[in-house]
């Protein structure tokens, strides 16, 4: 059983819900971006490296912004969708936010968000609609499937890597609770501890204002 997460995000317009899932150890990641350079309807999904996501709320922000922009008939990419991996992008260079948020070849953390008509919290319509989607994705995505939440993005996020996407420098003056993690091109790795936990916070605080204003440019 997939462990699906669906959300009604504060502030988010009512009649959207939105599905969260996240798969490690991805062995199928060259079919599914191929679904989506052929705009296959049936894998209308935002497909993220979990290593480019910081936080569940880092991923929130990019949601609440992509749906409001949907409401407000202002979408600058494909569909709702797609809109979700520009919104964290803190500049307005579309193809460079796919490049570096977007499911690539190599990708083996997946982060996988869906939007759907809302219904009332745990109706029978909200759980029709998440088993379908837990069913679609059970048969096209080969991984293993693991729940979302701050823990799952602690242990994936590449810190090193967010801090080069969104120019914040080498961090060398915040926290120092840093492990060993995965790299990407020079990155930190992911961080715990105390000192890790600051770092991620402040990283956090920093991100946001840098997507704001690049929704506002």
């Amino acid at each position: 059983m997939i462990p699906l997460a669906t959300l009604h995000l504060a502030h988010l317009p009512p009649d959207l819900a939105v599905h969260i899932a996240l798969c490690r150890e991805l062995q199928n990641a060259a079919f599914l971006r191929q679904q989506l350079l052929e705009g296959n309807p049936e894998f209308e999904y935002a497909l993220l490296d979990a290593s480019a996501i910081l936080s569940p709320t880092h991923l929130h922000a990019a949601i609440f912004r992509a749906a409001n922009d949907h409401r407000a008939q202002r979408l600058k990419s494909r569909n709702l969708h797609s809109e979700i991996v520009f919104a964290l992008s803190p500049n307005n260079n579309i193809a460079e936010s796919f490049r570096k948020f977007g499911l690539t070849p190599t990708t083996t953390d997946l982060l996988i968000v869906k939007l759907t008509p809302a219904s009332a919290a745990g109706s029978a319509d909200e759980r029709a609609r998440a088993e379908a989607v837990c069913a679609h994705l059970d048969a096209h995505v080969d991984g293993r499937w693991v729940p979302f939440g701050e823990e799952s993005c602690a242990a994936m996020a590449d810190v090193g890597k967010v801090r080069k996407i969104y120019k914040l420098g080498d961090g060398s003056g915040v926290g120092s609770g840093r492990r060993a993690g995965k790299k990407d091109g020079g990155g930190s790795g992911s961080v715990e501890g105390v000192g890790g936990r600051e770092e991620r916070g402040e990283m956090e605080v920093t991100i946001l204002g840098l997507m704001a204003l690049r929704g506002a440019s």
